[in-house]
Formats: structure tokens, sequence, C-alpha cells
């Protein structure tokens, strides 16, 4: 399970999601098992959920997961993608099967990727082939010291 900041986690969306619902903080904590200070946190801004909990949570909500992360597309890189369909590293990589490593080398851009796992990943990810490119070239060329 990844421990980074989830990039492009908006926390004043995630809150209005929350509250278009109706739920107070409390009973979306109780249904989705996560605990209310980690929710209050996420509002605040002051931490990012794991893509496996804000997944669960957004089911609750019955919001897409796009809702509360606010990548335009033309800027994603390749985690964007797997953190907006809800999937974590492991999930993917496992399904795709590949080596976790080797996903976390592609989503950096450090590692090479193939056509066989362009064509993989993208299939799963429900994107283009060539917006899955698009994605890994951009983490290829960002600044150093840009997160991905």
């Amino acid at each position: 399970m990844t421990r980074r900041v989830l990039r492009g986690f908006n926390a004043q969306a995630f809150s209005q999601a929350r509250q278009h619902k109706g739920l107070s903080v409390s009973d979306l904590s109780r249904m989705a098992g996560v605990s209310d200070a980690a929710i209050w946190k996420w509002e605040a801004g002051t931490a990012t959920p794991l893509i496996d909990l804000l997944a669960r949570v957004m089911r609750i909500l019955d919001a897409p997961i796009e809702q509360v992360i606010t990548i335009p597309a033309d800027e994603r890189y390749p985690g964007d993608w797997r953190a907006i369909r809800g999937i974590s590293q492991p999930e993917l990589a496992a399904t795709a099967k590949i080596p976790t490593t080797t996903l976390k080398g592609i989503e950096r851009g450090d590692r090479n990727l193939s056509d066989a796992n362009a064509d993989k990943l993208a299939d799963l990810l429900g994107i283009s082939v060539e917006e899955y490119r698009a994605a890994y070239q951009r983490a290829r060329e960002r600044p150093a010291g840009t997160s991905v």
C-alpha cells in the first residue's frame, strides 16, 4: 500500500460530496470503516487518503473518484489514472501480472514501458494506449523534484 500524498486530492470537493449525500462524518466513518479522525483530516486538507480507503468511501457517497481527484486528463501521470480508477499499485500489478516494482518504475517514468505493458495497463485502466503512453511520457519528462 502506498503511503504517498495522493496527488490532486481536492479536500473541498470531498467535503462537498459528503455533504451532498447528507452524511455526517460520523455516519460516513461508520459505514466505510474509516476513522472519523481520518475523514476530518481529509476534509481539512491536512492528510490525504490511501486510494483503497478513498475508493471505499466514494462508493458509499455514490460519486466517482474523479470528482475528488481533480487532475485534468492531459496533465495526468500513469499513477493518477490508477488512483482515479480506485486501484492500488499492488492490485494493478497483480491484475496485470507484473511485479509491483515494475509498475512503480513505469509510473515514475524510471523504467521503460514495453508495448505489452502499455497495452495491458491501458486496457485495465479503461483508457487508450495513446493516453497511457502520453501520461508515461509526462512522468518521464517531469521537472526534477516533481512527484508523480
